[in-house]
């Protein structure tokens, strides 16, 4: 419905704001690719409260929440039951970044918007001094895949096809 907004902002998820993302991942379009929605709560509320590291964000689309995106150190995910889940996260640098991404309503899916979202997440990361960002969307997740891929995000060539269900990809310093 939005298309690409005229303003994006980022603002902290805030423990009132569980009760909206809770609801967002039980939509369709989200139990595609996401956990259990209890599950993934608890993971975001571990953010909130400060024993885990990821920064949790809501994307706003000119002041209104349109969706989550987050930031997450590649070190500190580096324990069980992550690295036997990814162990391609021993391959990557230790201050390297990754980002998730998922946009609240469906029907502002396939306009344009995650890649204009990733555009200043990215830009904002750069600011603050990151310079070895990734992404790792399931392949099978062919319209993130695209959206990352506008956004400036390549796959990393040496772990094409070591991956299993995560296509990481790294965004390329010259695209913005």
């Amino acid at each position: 419905m939005y298309g690409v907004p005229g303003q994006i902002s980022f603002r902290r998820v805030v423990e009132d704001d569980l009760p909206l993302l809770h609801g967002w991942m039980k939509r369709p379009h989200w139990r595609e690719w996401w956990g259990d929605p209890d599950e993934e709560l608890s993971y975001v509320r571990d953010m909130v409260e400060g024993r885990d590291s990821t920064e949790p964000y809501f994307f706003l689309l000119d002041g209104v929440p349109g969706g989550y995106i987050q930031m997450w150190r590649i070190a500190d995910a580096r324990y069980e039951p992550w690295l036997t889940e990814a162990p391609w996260l021993t391959a990557l640098p230790d201050h390297a970044i990754g980002v998730d991404l998922s946009i609240a309503d469906a029907a502002d899916l396939s306009l344009g918007l995650g890649t204009a979202v990733l555009n200043r997440f990215v830009a904002d990361l750069r600011a603050r001094g990151f310079d070895h960002i990734i992404i790792d969307p399931d392949p099978a997740n062919t319209r993130a895949v695209r959206a990352y891929s506008k956004a400036g995000f390549r796959p990393v060539p040496d772990l094409e096809g070591r991956t299993g269900d995560s296509l990481i990809m790294r965004h390329a310093e010259t695209i913005q």
